[in-house]
């Protein structure tokens, strides 16, 4: 770790440029032993590679130091030339990424991922790394560290509208220790950029209040000095713009497209290997491809978030916005946990998911997006890792639907994002089917470490948001529009009182029953208390449940419901993708002998108030009776 802050040496140079050489040389022998890859962009990247992990503040003993540079390679599918690039710097085994490249059992997979020592965030849907880069860099500024943030682009991204927005939020927030470096080598999969995409690139970046500087992207003094320039700069953040050449060093390589994304045959390696001098051990090192043990890293570079004051919990008497109980909670919580390293996202929605209120207590943890959901939910996922408590707030069908994508990789990542997700199922009412999101459910489930939690009254709503804000991992929170009843007991006690404790995967038993069981959870639980009542005069006697976790249910609930004569799913959620199936999944794992109704939504809706689509729509009461009392 030699640092930008002085001049390159003609000696460094020559160090360099002999590291790249061999560098060469490995992205062709692991791509050509793998069988697949991407050896032309990984050879016009590696220059830039190698100078950032020289000269940043990052070293091989120090690879997880908090106080460390952070270096993020978009472009996850230059994965060889970063992994020859921390091979011959020290950080993994030279001959484990020649052997177990894009092996099953190894680090070293065909994108980048985040448990090499390293590499600091797993890429490879392109245009997510310049928002990881501003979630990190504002990370360090929340948490006073002094760290710098270097982005390795591709020119090709540069025409996704994520990357847009990611560039005019680190203008807006002054994210100026921000370092964007693109690799304009004028290829990507299908042809030349300029023809694929025609992409400005500059023009934008000048246009949104960046700093440019051009330079030659295989001149290892020029790729120091732009970027000491870029850091000695406090008062921009800047985009290095490396003119490169896709398979640079390999004469029949440089310039052709089909080595974007394709390995080299026997004879085409012996041929690149002898052209950059570099012995050939392929077939040696091939033999013990099958055989060889490979150790498999796990760091994660995972900063610990502290643990919050959360308060006590308060208990609602009557009928509010969930809403409203959630901005009541932030704002407590700022107050309580005035140092506390939070941020709170907010997508031009403060007053509808009710974030201003944090806002006016701790503005300088508040930073309002726009209309910029795709870069904000990865921006808040690469907060969460650096130690911030992060939440973000925002309608369903922008927090989930629309940014699916990012919160998948967000999930690969191992994130520690909370997100309130407002505005669900039918009951978002008169907008319309645009904007009732109905498949929450069915998308999270895909999603290995997201939890959902579906508050069933106020009362509840202020339990789980205190509870999950020192959780670890991701959790969503689901809440409706409308207004939520206050749910009481048989004996008319609030049913979440100040007695009660919030468990993620515990049901909530509503009202005992022997006949059939009612399974729901959020604004469906007062409908089906109304709809048990209504039941009890016809005498048939429904059990509820209120299933607040439906990603995790408790088996043994379906196991007592399986002891009555019917189990109803009841849900404001597209019915074979929710609860419903779920829980079918569930009884079929579980063998159990129950006859199974889902009740749900089975169709776009219309713009109308709620109750009206639930009674159009068959979601009603009325409609729940008649379905349980016509099947039992």
């Amino acid at each position: 770790m030699q640092g930008f802050f002085r001049d390159i040496t003609e000696g460094e140079i020559r160090d360099l440029e002999e590291n790249a050489r061999l560098c060469r040389g490995d992205i062709i022998k692991m791509t050509t032993i793998a069988g697949s890859g991407h050896p032309g962009g990984s050879m016009s990247s590696v220059d830039i590679f190698l100078t950032l992990f020289s000269y940043a503040h990052v070293s091989p003993g120090k690879h997880d130091d908090p106080t460390r540079d952070r270096i993020i390679v978009s472009h996850g599918h230059t994965s060889p030339g970063l992994y020859a690039c921390l091979a011959r710097m020290g950080y993994v085994d030279l001959q484990e990424v020649l052997t177990a490249f894009r092996k099953s059992d190894s680090s070293f997979e065909g994108h980048i991922e985040r448990n090499v020592p390293g590499v600091e965030w797993t890429t490879g849907n392109l245009g997510q790394g310049l928002s990881a880069g501003c979630g990190f860099t504002l990370a360090g500024r929340l948490n006073g560290s002094n760290f710098n943030t270097f982005v390795v682009m591709s020119d090709g991204e540069q025409a996704k509208g994520q990357v847009c927005e990611a560039r005019r939020f680190a203008r807006k927030f002054n994210l100026n220790k921000l370092t964007v470096i693109i690799d304009h080598n004028h290829i990507q999969i299908s042809g030349r950029t300029e023809d694929v995409m025609p992409v400005n690139i500059k023009d934008n970046y000048l246009a949104d209040g960046w700093k440019v500087l051009e330079i030659s992207g295989h001149d290892f003094r020029e790729i120091h000095d732009a970027v000491k320039q870029s850091i000695i700069d406090k008062n921009h953040p800047y985009a290095i713009i490396a003119e490169t050449t896709i398979g640079k060093g390999v004469s029949f390589m440089e310039n052709q497209r089909e080595y974007h994304g394709r390995a080299l045959n026997e004879e085409e390696s012996t041929k690149a290997l002898s052209e950059l001098n570099v012995s050939n051990d392929i077939a040696a090192i091939s033999q013990t491809r099958a055989t060889r043990k490979v150790k498999y890293h796990h760091d994660l570079h995972y900063t610990e978030s502290p643990t919050l004051n959360t308060g006590t919990p308060r208990t609602y008497d009557n009928d509010t916005h969930p809403r409203m109980v959630f901005g009541k909670v932030l704002e407590e919580i700022a107050r309580l946990n005035p140092d506390a390293p939070i941020a709170v996202l907010d997508c031009d929605l403060t007053e509808s998911v009710k974030t201003n209120k944090f806002a006016e207590v701790r503005p300088q943890n508040f930073f309002e997006a726009g209309v910029s959901e795709h870069t904000t939910a990865t921006i808040a996922g690469a907060l969460s890792v650096n130690g911030i408590i992060t939440i973000w707030a925002d309608f369903g069908v922008f927090a989930i639907d629309e940014v699916y994508n990012q919160l998948r990789l967000n999930d690969i990542n191992h994130t520690n994002l909370k997100i309130c997700a407002t505005h669900l199922g039918y009951n978002v009412g008169p907008d319309g089917k645009t904007h009732h999101c109905i498949d929450y459910i069915g998308l999270l489930k895909n999603l290995f470490g997201f939890k959902l939690v579906m508050p069933g009254d106020p009362s509840q709503t202020d339990h789980v948001v205190r509870y999950v804000l020192n959780q670890k991992g991701n959790y969503v929170i689901g809440l409706c529009r409308t207004k939520m009843p206050v749910i009481k007991t048989e004996d008319n006690r609030n049913f979440f009182d100040e007695n009660y404790v919030f468990e993620y995967g515990k049901c909530d038993l509503v009202r005992e029953g022997k006949d059939c069981t009612i399974l729901t959870f959020g604004t469906m639980l007062p409908l089906a208390i109304i709809a048990c009542e209504k039941l009890l005069a016809m005498e048939i006697s429904a059990r509820i449940y209120n299933v607040t976790s439906p990603l995790h249910i408790d088996s043994r609930i379906l196991h007592e419901a399986a002891n009555t004569k019917l189990v109803v799913t009841y849900e404001d959620h597209i019915v074979t993708s929710g609860l419903g199936s779920i829980v079918a999944q569930n009884i079929a794992r579980e063998k159990l002998n129950v006859n199974l109704i889902t009740v749900g939504i089975n169709q776009y809706g219309a713009s109308d108030n709620s109750d009206v689509l639930y009674e159009q729509y068959g979601l009603n009461v009325d409609s729940l009776v008649k379905v349980i009392s016509e099947n039992l």
